[in-house]
C-alpha cells in the first residue's frame, strides 16, 4: 500500500470513482445481450450510490455501496437477468474498484491514526510545560542588594575648566596628552 497525502488520496479516489462509473455503467449497459434491462437499470443504480460515495471522500459508504451492487448482481443472475459472461465482465470491474476503496480506506485511517497521536503528544507537552515539576518550586536566587553608588569625586580648580593648574599652559589640551 501506498500512503497518500489528504489530497492526493482525494485525486486517486475520484479518479476511481470515475473510473468505476465508466466501467461498470458500460458492464451494466442494457444494449448488449448478456443484461436484461431491469437488471441493468437496478445495477447501474448501484453503480450511482459506489460512485457518489467515492466522490464524496466516503470510501466506506462507497464499499457499502459496492457490496450491494455485487449482491444485486449475483441476485440478477440467478434470475436469468445476466449472463456469466456480463456477470464475470462486471465483476472484474468491481474487484478492482475494491482494492481501490481498501487503498482508500486504509490511507484515511493512517491518517486519522497519524492525527490522534499527533494530537496526544500535542497534549502531553502541553501538560508538561503548563504543570510543576515533580521536585517543587524551583529554587529562588537571593535577592541582591543594590551597590551603593560611587562617591562624588572631589572638585578641583576653578569654574573655567582648568582645575586647579590656572597658570598652567593648557595648549595641548584635547589632544589626548596631559
Amino acid at each position: 500500500m501506498i500512503a497518500f497525502p489528504a489530497a492526493p488520496a482525494r485525486l486517486v479516489l475520484a479518479c476511481s470513482a470515475a473510473l468505476l462509473a465508466a466501467s461498470l455503467l458500460s458492464a451494466c449497459a442494457a444494449t448488449g445481450n448478456g443484461l436484461q434491462r431491469e437488471a441493468a437499470t437496478q445495477l447501474q443504480a448501484r453503480v450511482l450510490e459506489v460512485t457518489q460515495a467515492s466522490s464524496q471522500d466516503d470510501p466506506e459508504s462507497a464499499l457499502q455501496a459496492l457490496a450491494g451492487l455485487e449482491a444485486d448482481l449475483a441476485a440478477a443472475q440467478a434470475k436469468g437477468q445476466v449472463s456469466e459472461e456480463r456477470r464475470r465482465s462486471i465483476t472484474t470491474v468491481a474487484t478492482a474498484v475494491r482494492a481501490d476503496l481498501d487503498d482508500a480506506v486504509a490511507v484515511k485511517k493512517a491518517a486519522a491514526a497519524k492525527a490522534a497521536e499527533d494530537a496526544r503528544n500535542a497534549a502531553g507537552q502541553t501538560a508538561q510545560s503548563s504543570s510543576p515539576t515533580p521536585e517543587g518550586p524551583a529554587p529562588q536566587a537571593p535577592a541582591s542588594q543594590p551597590a551603593p553608588a560611587p562617591a562624588p569625586a572631589p572638585a578641583q580648580g576653578n569654574a573655567s575648566g582648568n582645575g586647579g593648574n590656572a597658570d598652567k599652559n593648557n595648549g595641548d589640551k584635547g589632544k589626548g596628552k596631559n
